[in-house]
């Protein structure tokens, strides 16, 4: 699929169609081959990733690949403690008073989703134990 650029992408769009008109997806597949028949064949597969893709994200741009989330240890302790202390208090919340406590920076969303997952975690732990 990499193959495939943004305009191709949106090609296979507009051949899926839309409303009574839209067609399957094998549909797609051999009308890509006839349209195309330079470039590789596309599967079925391919042709239902493009299409989640855009209705999820609403484009059909090249997406980043997600790297993973790094937290050390001392601020995961801290926001284990920060909940300990206040466990009323909405998560959002913890993670900006330790970004301003701690001099510490969740300085994109997904280190900020990283810390929700600890918490959440935390709190599954807790709640199992009950």
């Amino acid at each position: 699929m990499s193959y495939l650029t943004e305009s191709l992408k949106i090609e296979i769009l507009m051949m899926i169609g839309y409303g009574d008109r839209a067609r399957t997806q094998c549909e797609v597949v051999r009308l890509f081959r006839e349209t195309h028949p330079d470039l590789p064949p596309l599967n079925q597969g391919t042709i239902s990733k493009i299409e989640a893709q855009y209705r999820e994200m609403g484009h059909v741009r090249k997406v980043p690949s997600k790297r993973q989330a790094v937290v050390d240890d001392d601020t995961k302790l801290n926001l284990l403690l920060a909940l300990e202390e206040n466990p009323i208090t909405p998560a959002r919340q913890l993670v900006h008073r330790q970004e301003k406590s701690n001099d510490i920076r969740f300085n994109d969303d997904i280190n900020i989703h990283k810390a929700f997952v600890i918490l959440e975690e935390h709190v599954r732990k807790e709640l199992k134990n009950y």
